[in-house]
């Protein structure tokens, strides 16, 4: 979907409904300040290109059914097998000089590793096989997601992949526990089968005090926060693209 042109009002609610947090200290630095407001604007297109997904649509409207949750499963799993794993390679290519940012995507990919297995759960917890989830090849738009991820993370010093981060913590910050609690109450679900989606939405908040430690760090500069918006950008449509194709290989 294209950009589209805000007033000075849709900005503000747009920096106050941001991941990050309307309450985040962003100091006296103008290119922090400048990137927090960047980010901002992404997650609210970021959340426009949401709403105009099909499943997304059913779930917020109310019209979703099992077979549409265990389709969104089946293809979210994919893409979060391979979190760790690019989270991982972006650490191996952060030099020594920082040293801790390395110690943060190390920790960030720990946390990780083992979510793909909550969604097998929720998945066989609603009637679906194991075999038929694990078998379920990424559809076209995690192909592109996960590929510029890998690409990305291969790069040295990836610090730009805190705007991945952004968007895709974001989701589990502001989204997973709404789509959690719309499908326990529109398919009669129990917290057994949408484990995946309430822990995100209960349990990513540490995520993001990292990131705000990291933006305010003194480490970013102009280029940096320049990279991380593009790949916040980047990132959220391709996310969109993997909920826009479903089922699509």
């Amino acid at each position: 979907m294209p950009p589209i042109a805000r007033s000075d009002a849709e900005i503000a609610e747009a920096a106050a409904s941001s991941p990050l947090g309307e309450g985040f200290d962003r100091g006296d630095d103008p290119m922090v300040r400048q990137l927090v407001l960047d980010l901002s604007l992404v997650w609210a297109d970021f959340e426009r290109m949401l709403r105009a997904t099909p499943i997304i649509c059913r779930i917020e409207a109310g019209q979703v059914t099992l077979k549409d949750y265990k389709m969104l499963l089946r293809n979210l799993r994919q893409q979060v097998m391979e979190g760790a794993r690019w989270i991982a390679r972006a650490a191996s290519n952060i030099s020594i000089e920082l040293f801790p940012f390395r110690s943060m995507f190390v920790s960030h990919a720990r946390d990780e590793h083992r979510d793909f297995q909550m969604l097998e759960r929720d998945y066989c917890a609603v009637g679906g096989s194991l075999e038929e989830i694990v078998n379920t090849p990424k559809n076209i738009g995690s192909e592109a997601l996960l590929a510029f991820m890998f690409h990305r993370a291969s790069q040295p010093d990836p610090l730009d992949l805190l705007g991945a981060m952004f968007v895709i913590e974001g989701l589990g910050r502001h989204k997973a526990g709404q789509w959690a609690a719309a499908l326990k109450k529109q398919l009669n679900l129990t917290n057994n089968e949408v484990s995946f989606l309430q822990y995100h939405g209960q349990n990513d908040d540490n995520h993001f005090d990292r990131l705000r430690a990291v933006l305010t760090s003194g480490v970013v500069n102009d280029d940096v926060a320049s990279r991380i918006v593009k790949t916040a950008k980047v990132v959220a449509r391709l996310y969109a693209l993997q909920l826009e194709e479903l089922d699509t290989f």
